[in-house]
């Protein structure tokens, strides 16, 4: 059995690990609260912010494999505490948001707006501050998909969001009659979304999930002009014509200045209710080949569900999370979302002189 470490020395191991959100040491940013060592037991009390939750668990055993590496005799428990921290105003719009998420795809009709929304739900279940904006103009299904409705009020000089249960959400079909088009040339874009991110009252955010037109246009570039994004996630179908499309997003995405974080395959396999055989309808697995090739990472594959079409239609997406055929996909794409953040982080640390503690 080997001799049990000092404090100091698990504390200076633990030099080495990075907040998932600043990618800077937990111990320069003040977030190792407390730690014990009795008994072959190392005990840490580490404060992690709301924006990092969802990948609690991989994190823990990050540590744990970090210590344990060096002390092998030695038990880790770890507890998590809150850990306040404001988040930072983008560009001069007044958001304050600490990642800010385009979702978009190459064409329509592979799953965007529910994948978004999923997105958006998922984080907010784990406990993450949530926004969800709907910049899909032309086909604005997000208030159909999360079953809310009605028309935003003023707040002061502010617009205020729908509440979808405690999360902020605007969307144009809040404000167009569900049988009128519109009819928009791209000054008007750039006005509706220049409204709907610098004179919507979101409050402060973790994450403020944006759901794209499909296709590469005009939204994508007031985007990258109003803020600095925090990246995109592309969706595509197996499919070979879906693939191609899904290139040309990442690529006017790259030339935008919004940086892929991932690739998500939708309508990925059918698994069929009454012989529970699963057939790969559309084909399967092409969006990872393709996030290979393009050196991007892959978040996961959701599969063909009729739970799950019914669900948005009924305006019930956030139910899918109690699919135990859904579920799992869904989790795994935003823990592999979040944890993308966080490589990301760890490659490009917040400058210390930035206001990282709150």
């Amino acid at each position: 059995m080997s001799e049990s470490p000092s404090i100091e020395q698990v504390n200076q191991l633990l030099h080495d690990i990075t907040d998932p959100e600043t990618g800077r040491s937990i111990v320069r940013t003040k977030q190792l609260y407390s730690t014990s060592v009795e008994n072959q037991v190392i005990r840490l009390n580490i404060g992690l912010t709301t924006h990092s939750l969802p990948i609690a668990d991989r994190f823990e055993e990050q540590i744990r494999r970090h210590l344990t590496a060096q002390f092998p005799d030695h038990q880790v428990e770890i507890e998590f505490s809150d850990h306040e921290r404001r988040p930072p105003a983008i560009g001069q719009i007044g958001l304050r948001c600490r990642s800010v998420i385009a979702v978009g795809s190459g064409k329509g009709g592979v799953g965007k707006s529910t994948v978004a929304t999923c997105l958006a739900l998922g984080l907010k279940k784990a406990g993450c501050k949530v926004g969800l904006m709907d910049a899909d103009v032309y086909g604005p299904s997000v208030p159909q998909l999360i079953g809310v409705h009605g028309q935003p009020a003023k707040e002061g000089d502010k617009i205020a969001p729908i509440d979808a249960d405690g999360m902020p959400v605007m969307s144009i079909g809040f404000m167009v009659p569900v049988e009128q088009a519109v009819i928009w040339r791209g000054p008007m874009l750039h006005s509706a979304v220049t409204q709907f991110l610098r004179d919507t009252a979101w409050g402060d955010l973790d994450y403020l999930i944006i759901d794209m037109p499909p296709g590469t246009g005009d939204v994508a570039l007031t985007l990258s002009q109003l803020m600095p994004a925090t990246g995109s996630v592309v969706v595509c179908t197996p499919q070979k014509v879906a693939l191609l499309d899904a290139i040309k997003a990442l690529s006017m995405l790259e030339k935008v200045k919004i940086p892929a974080l991932g690739i998500v395959e939708n309508m990925s396999t059918f698994i069929c209710p009454d012989n529970g055989k699963s057939y790969d309808i559309f084909g399967k697995g092409g969006a990872k080949k393709l996030a290979e090739q393009m050196g991007v990472p892959f978040l996961g594959e959701l599969p063909i569900n009729i739970g799950m079409r019914e669900r948005g239609d009924g305006g019930l997406t956030l139910e899918n999370f109690d699919d135990p055929q859904v579920a799992p996909h869904l989790n795994e794409m935003i823990e592999n979302l979040v944890w993308s953040l966080a490589e990301r982080a760890a490659e490009e640390p917040v400058k210390p002189d930035l206001p990282v503690l709150g």
